[in-house]
């Protein structure tokens, strides 16, 4: 597993736990943050911006690797994924597919809820056969 030390996983949950409260969650009522480790060492974060048109709406980990990537970003050393819910929550599968476009198979996956607690997983534990050139 790419390594990601405490003060950063730290750094990840602070960053997310920020912003979660600007999540625009009026149809689920769930507030999701995530903040993205870059190969820049700068940190990004996201949340999630729902859609009456639910197709137009975009989760928290896509939110912030976009921004990164728009920032000049090339690839994820790790991620966190923040709910505000009793169970810490994996990435959905659209945003899975999304990470592994510029993620490896063994990028930190760190599930955390409020309560900082955390289960940490690598992109390849949910995502074993992602259709992916960064991944094969």
């Amino acid at each position: 597993m790419t390594s990601v030390d405490s003060n950063q996983v730290d750094e990840l949950f602070q960053k997310a736990l920020l912003v979660q409260k600007n999540a625009h969650a009026p149809y689920s009522g769930y507030h999701v943050a995530s903040s993205v480790l870059m190969d820049d060492g700068k940190i990004y974060t996201g949340v999630n911006v729902e859609n009456a048109s639910y197709g137009g709406t975009v989760c928290a980990e896509r939110t912030a690797i976009f921004k990164a990537i728009s920032e000049g970003a090339k690839k994820i050393k790790a991620i966190l994924v923040l709910i505000d819910q009793k169970d810490p929550w994996p990435p959905c599968g659209f945003c899975l597919q999304v990470i592994s476009e510029f993620a490896e198979a063994d990028t930190p996956v760190i599930l955390a809820n409020n309560n900082k607690e955390m289960k940490n997983v690598t992109l390849k534990d949910l995502l074993p056969m992602a259709f992916s050139l960064n991944l094969s």
